[in-house]
């Protein structure tokens, strides 16, 4: 009869090895996935592709508006649903009197954050595009863009506050600081990493995002100076990386192309993942300052 301990032991490796196989499994798929699209689309992410812009009558291919494009979208849909999502969940952690309002609030949030992208796009057509006048835009398909990232910044920011001590409010209240000093001094600081997760998470759908684009961006391949006058800042049609490579893949069988505007949505999303890291870090080393 095995021991007790030995029985223990075995079981615990058991699992041990079972998680270091599903890290790895992980990991493998994650390599796998991101060398095979290096590989087929760094012997064409060249320099002329990434400077200039797609015409037939030069017969040159070029991504210079799209990158312009999804820098527009990403940061116009970032300073729009950072603050909405952050101070919303704020709002519902601390502030919220009934728990009751806050929980529906949550529960909607969630049903919203489930929701097919294509149908946001949908309604950003009928809403921003019709209704508003927008026609297909940049700034619509931001709009659309922000609306439908608004739901997992907000549960993402409210999970992190509620993950926060409560002595720490006690203690500063305590100290006689006001509810707002509290929360911008204390809790922020201490809830920035799921702040920060929020945030990678808004990037990661923006930036991969095509389905709600091609109802509400358009698939405009030229080059917009969006912030020249309101016209074309509201007006102006224009595709992002990823619908180019939609484009590129899709309608004109350009598997090359493709596979480089992968490349670079690839080293993109490391670039914006990395920024927002780098400022959850300082944001946590500001509250530390302040508290001590």
């Amino acid at each position: 009869m095995v021991p007790h301990s030995a029985r223990r032991r075995m079981r615990d490796g058991l699992l041990r090895g079972m998680l270091w196989l599903s890290g790895g499994l992980v990991a493998a798929l994650l390599a796998a996935v991101a060398g095979y699209v290096l590989f087929r689309g760094l012997p064409h992410l060249t320099w002329e592709l990434l400077t200039t812009q797609t015409s037939v009558l030069r017969d040159t291919r070029g991504i210079w508006p799209n990158l312009g494009n999804t820098l527009y979208v990403v940061g116009v849909s970032l300073a729009l649903v950072l603050p909405l999502g952050v101070g919303a969940a704020v709002y519902l952690t601390e502030y919220a009197p009934s728990r009751r309002l806050a929980g529906a609030i949550e529960f909607a949030a969630g049903t919203l954050a489930g929701i097919p992208s294509i149908l946001y796009g949908l309604v950003g057509m009928l809403v921003f595009c019709q209704l508003w006048g927008l026609q297909a835009s940049l700034l619509a398909g931001s709009l659309t863009l922000a609306v439908m990232t608004f739901p997992t910044v907000l549960r993402t920011t409210q999970e992190s506050l509620k993950t926060v001590p409560q002595s720490y409010r006690e203690g500063a209240l305590g100290l006689g600081s006001g509810k707002w000093r509290m929360i911008r001094t204390v809790v922020l600081p201490a809830a920035a990493d799921g702040i920060v997760t929020g945030c990678i998470l808004a990037v990661g759908r923006v930036v991969g995002e095509s389905a709600a684009l091609l109802f509400t961006a358009g698939m405009g391949m030229s080059l917009n100076h969006v912030f020249a006058s309101w016209e074309n800042f509201s007006r102006s049609s224009g595709a992002t990386l990823t619908v180019a490579l939609y484009v590129y893949a899709k309608e004109r069988a350009d598997f090359d192309t493709a596979f480089a505007i992968a490349v670079l949505l690839l080293g993109l999303t490391l670039v914006l993942n990395g920024a927002a890291r780098l400022a959850g870090r300082s944001i946590r080393q500001r509250g530390g300052e302040r508290r001590e």
